[in-house]
């Protein structure tokens, strides 16, 4: 049987002092596992269950703890010797600066941002800096919400794996003020009249996406 039990855990527990772990991370441990334990309410462990409980950390948590609880899930499989219950941590791939291949040119970024003026588009004109600023994808602007701009730092998640995005400050000066303006709460901080995300179709209505990249980047207006 693969029941988790409070025995087994204090088990575990004498096993992660006798290995002279910091109190710090023996707490975390026993509290992950814990944790596990009462999701599974008397449940046999298995690998099914365990993804389970991966899935529903990622809906509430951001991928560091959810890794940090893997890690914990992981270490208590081993000593038991359930190793084919062990599960894999997210894949976090963090993204400080943009490449260059998917850089707007400097005289195509000003002139984006004179057409948003133009044309008194701030919602294109904040979207431009953020692109420019960033080097996210079009497709990845829903995931720059009032959250991230606060954190300074949007979790991107494209086909199971996720990335970091930082945010310059300055940048997120901007957003802070334009969300304000515009009343913008717990939602993407680009969306479309309706309230909803925007899609390219809403953005391509404005600007022309350059085809040459297999990661399209707003080019002119």
């Amino acid at each position: 049987m693969r029941k988790i039990t409070n025995e087994l855990i204090l088990s575990f527990k004498e096993y992660l002092i006798e290995e002279e772990k910091s109190e710090n991370t023996i707490e975390k441990y026993i509290r992950d596992i814990t944790f596990f334990m009462a999701w599974l309410c008397g449940q046999e462990a298995t690998k099914i269950l365990a993804l389970d409980y991966k899935k529903e950390l990622c809906e509430k948590y951001a991928p560091a703890s959810v890794n940090a609880a893997i890690s914990s899930l992981n270490s208590f499989f081993s000593f038991m010797e359930w190793h084919n219950i062990r599960i894999k941590a997210l894949k976090i791939q963090r993204q400080i600066f943009s490449s260059k291949d998917k850089e707007l040119t400097k005289a195509e970024y000003e002139r984006l941002l004179t057409a948003a003026n133009d044309k008194k588009n701030q919602r294109l004109y904040y979207l431009i800096q953020t692109i420019a600023s960033t080097g996210i994808r079009v497709s990845e602007l829903r995931h720059i919400t009032t959250s991230a701009v606060k954190t300074g730092q949007a979790v991107i998640n494209c086909k199971g794996k996720m990335r970091i995005v930082i945010l310059p400050k300055e940048l997120c000066k901007m957003l802070k003020g334009y969300i304000q303006e515009n009343k913008i709460e717990n939602d993407s901080v680009f969306v479309s009249r309706t309230g909803k995300p925007l899609e390219r179709i809403h953005i391509c209505a404005h600007v022309i996406i350059r085809p040459e990249f297999e990661n399209p980047v707003i080019a002119r207006v």
